[in-house]
């Protein structure tokens, strides 16, 4: 059995907090994972930006619900469905992905949870765990599951080098270079082609 493990933003969604900074024309929350390796300090940075210009949790979800797939996205899980388990690993946030999940047909969702105030101003983040989507992986290889993962940051190479056969998809050509052990493709049709590449592989095991 093999289970298609996916990043969320990027790769299936556009980027949340690119998203966001178009909006509010704050260039500085387009930094994301693809710039800055380290999740702690991408996040307390992100935290400290709306500190400072007094936005929170809400003024967020209403981007989020202008936000829609990336194109071919919604055919694309709904082609591994057929093929595989899908599992989505991501570092965004339950307080973010609901929308996104239910266009993409609510696929299973790994991800992390915001604490807020009252007035909705976003205090904390509570990961779900220590280097989250390498320990997923490694729990699937557990019960004896094959796994092909596919992502397109820094946060995602953890994840790639754990599983059974790791793709790089939509990745900025900083993460390709440092990462070549990795296909790269940029097409959900180069991208079904490496699902199906790796799938075949672990048949003439």
């Amino acid at each position: 059995m093999e289970i298609a493990c996916l990043d969320l933003e990027g790769v299936l969604v556009p980027e949340i907090w690119i998203a966001f900074a178009e909006k509010t024309g704050i260039e500085e929350l387009k930094k994301t994972t693809r710039d800055e390796p380290d999740y702690d300090v991408l996040m307390n940075y992100r935290l400290d930006i709306l500190r400072r210009e007094g936005l929170g949790l809400n003024e967020i979800q209403e981007v989020i619900a202008t936000l829609k797939p990336l194109d071919g996205a919604i055919d694309f899980v709904d082609w591994l469905r057929e093929r595989f388990q899908v599992v989505i690993l991501s570092d965004t946030f339950y307080e973010f992905a609901s929308p996104l999940m239910a266009q993409l047909g609510y696929p299973t969702l790994l991800c992390h949870r915001l604490e807020t105030d009252a007035q909705g101003q976003v205090t904390n983040y509570r990961l779900r765990q220590a280097n989250p989507k390498r320990q997923a992986i490694v729990a699937f290889k557990s019960i004896y599951y094959r796994t092909i993962a596919a992502g397109d940051s820094y946060n995602d190479t953890a994840m790639l080098a754990e599983a059974d056969a790791g793709i790089l998809f939509h990745a900025p050509q900083n993460v390709i270079a440092e990462f070549p052990q990795f296909p790269a493709v940029q097409r959900f049709a180069e991208l079904k082609q490496e699902f199906i590449n790796a799938s075949n592989r672990s048949l003439s095991l």
